[in-house]
């Protein structure tokens, strides 16, 4: 980027360190050039930073990690990344600062825009409600504007006297969301969507254990069909690795992403993430899982205050779905909740009914437009 460039154009550095919030900030790149076209945008993300027309400097594929002793494999990507990102902000100056959730990592970063006077605007809050809630103290001394996308996340941060503005959901603003049909139930010939996640560590630690899952539900149903769907942060490659290592079952690949899997199953199992509540949204039936190393989850529950750890749990405030976590995720328990559901098409059809209460609550909370009212909150901030 030149300095003319700088000069006569403000520019915006945007970090997005994860999947999902690479597609956010991609629809919040697009609002932002509707309201001002002559902004430049550089910072950390992926192909849909990249694809909206930022500059990237560090790909968000090397920073993506998910628990506390996890993280260790990736220090040396993430201290990289975080010294080429404190060396941008300090030679560009940025305009604003934009920050999409990856919380350890863009709090830290956050620090230093202060120091350097840059205004920083946070977009979707980390779940500081939910565990590490000292983290509201930092979040106070350097963060200028917090966006927030669940409702009561607004109270809470009003409540400490942090600028706040709920902006609805972005999921809601995804083209072609389909109505959620009451009376739809499981086919006679169920399809299952195996959603392992969409990092790296993910897939490896949760496919081969979806596998183990889907061939005890296949001999018990063995008209039911399964596919991997491949997050797009993920190469087909490493994932059909993963499936060479788990001899049985070879369910095809289905690329395209959550979107495209929702089109094709009656339900899914999946790890936990942003991808059950888009499934929420969609009116599909879900079983939830997640691990993480025993360590990293022995430190975590140490420090978690809700009872849920699944967002659509979490915003029902009661268990919608079952939510199988670390010990309580075997093969064999996977493979008992999908087929109470398949099985039970009075439950599967309940279920739906509970799920499109949920999505009706996020609408009607805040709405279509996410990314354009975060847009319209950081060009006043420009």
């Amino acid at each position: 980027m030149t300095n003319a460039i700088i000069r006569t154009r403000k520019c915006v550095m945007i970090v997005a360190g994860e999947a999902s919030g690479d597609h956010h900030g991609a629809r919040l790149v697009q609002a932002m050039q509707d309201l001002d076209p002559d902004l430049c945008f550089c910072g950390i993300g992926g192909d849909g930073l990249r694809n909206a027309g930022v500059r990237i400097v560090v790909d968000a594929h090397a920073l993506s990690v998910v628990g506390i002793t996890e993280v260790f494999t990736k220090l040396p990507a993430l201290f990289r990344g975080m010294g080429r990102a404190k060396n941008l902000l300090r030679s560009l100056r940025p305009d604003l600062l934009i920050l999409i959730d990856f919380p350890d990592f863009n709090l830290h970063l956050a620090a230093t825009a202060k120091r350097l006077g840059v205004p920083v605007l946070y977009y979707v809050s980390p779940q500081i409600w939910a565990w590490r809630a000292s983290r509201v103290k930092k979040i106070g001394r350097r963060i200028d504007h917090m966006a927030v996308i669940l409702p009561f996340e607004e109270k809470f941060y009003r409540k400490r006297g942090i600028p706040v503005t709920f902006v609805g959901h972005p999921l809601l603003d995804v083209s072609g969301l389909p109505a959620v049909r009451h009376d739809a139930d499981v086919r006679s010939r169920p399809t299952i969507g195996l959603l392992p996640g969409s990092r790296d560590n993910e897939v490896s630690r949760h496919l081969p254990l979806m596998l183990a899952a889907a061939e005890r539900i296949r001999s018990h149903r063995p008209d039911a069909d399964f596919f991997v769907s491949l997050a797009p942060s993920v190469t087909a490659a490493y994932v059909k690795a993963v499936m060479a290592s788990h001899r049985g079952l070879s369910p095809r690949l289905i690329p395209g992403g959550a979107g495209e899997a929702f089109k094709q199953c009656d339900m899914v199992i999946a790890a936990s993430g942003t991808v059950t509540l888009e499934a929420a949204l969609h009116g599909i039936p879900m079983v939830i899982l997640y691990r993480v190393s025993p360590l990293s989850y022995w430190l975590g529950r140490s420090m978690i205050r809700v009872k849920h750890i699944s967002l659509v749990n979490l915003i029902s405030g009661r268990t919608v779905v079952p939510e199988l976590i670390q010990r309580q995720a075997t093969e064999q328990k996977i493979a008992d909740a999908t087929l109470e559901l398949i099985d039970n098409p009075h439950r599967f059809h309940q279920l739906k009914n509970e799920l499109a209460s949920i999505r009706h609550r996020i609408a009607s909370a805040g709405g279509i437009g996410a990314a354009r009212r975060v847009a319209r909150i950081a060009v006043d901030m420009l």
